[in-house]
């Protein structure tokens, strides 16, 4: 996993450096002490790991991330735990480690962003995906879903031919779709932006189908059509 630090103390990227180091599948990329000058690298560069302090001085850490599109997995490290319950209501986290902390910690977050990466690949390199409804499998090609919906436990997978539902969160579609030109414009909506037909207001269309853009949402879906 290509990675980057983003921590303004200089003693604190010398420890993530040297534990960095002693993991094959990591690779650091380069370290900044700016989020500025890491927005700069990440809008050419593709990364699938930050190492992201909170507490920086141009810029909070949790405010940085909201600014990136489509950004790559976190691992926040504070020396202040009580922003660990904020940090995980943004889906691109993955843990979060509190100063200081040890090897054995460090190593238990990249096992968690290991595994993450390891399922987006395998859904980003394939065209197709495949649902188990009532213990079959269903192949369905990504370029044919028109958007899934959230339904409390419940994802339906809508396509121009057939609608199937399965036990899952949207969470854990959100990221490894984003490959594939998904984005989420709601809390119960990701939809695949080459199906979108027109905009009116806080409304897209799908076919005939009206979606809703939450208020959360609305700014991203708009920079990212423009």
């Amino acid at each position: 996993m290509k990675c980057i630090i983003i921590e303004d103390e200089l003693p604190a990227q010398l420890i993530l450096k040297s534990y960095i180091k002693r993991f094959d599948q990591l690779e650091l990329i380069s370290s900044f002490q700016t989020a500025i000058e890491a927005n700069s690298f990440l809008k050419k560069n593709t990364i699938d790991l930050v190492f992201l302090d909170i507490n920086l001085p141009d810029i909070s850490g949790l405010d940085f991330i909201k600014t990136v599109q489509n950004p790559p997995q976190i691992i926040i490290t504070t020396a202040y735990p009580d922003y660990a319950l904020d940090s995980f209501e943004l889906d691109t986290i993955v843990d979060y480690l509190v100063k200081p902390f040890s090897l054995e910690r460090f190593l238990k977050a990249i096992s968690k962003a290991e595994k993450r990466y390891q399922s987006e690949s395998n859904y980003s390199n394939s065209e197709t995906i495949f649902l188990n409804i009532d213990k079959a499998l269903h192949k369905v090609k990504i370029e044919d879903i028109l958007y899934i919906e959230s339904d409390r436990n419940y994802l339906t997978f809508v396509t121009e031919k057939q609608k199937l539902s399965v036990i899952d969160s949207l969470k854990n579609w959100t990221e490894s779709l984003s490959k594939h030109q998904f984005i989420q414009v709601h809390k119960s909506y990701l939809i695949n932006l080459k199906k979108v037909d027109k905009v009116i207001g806080n409304i897209l269309y799908i076919k005939e189908q009206k979606i809703p853009i939450g208020r959360t949402y609305k700014s991203n879906f708009i920079n990212t059509i423009q």
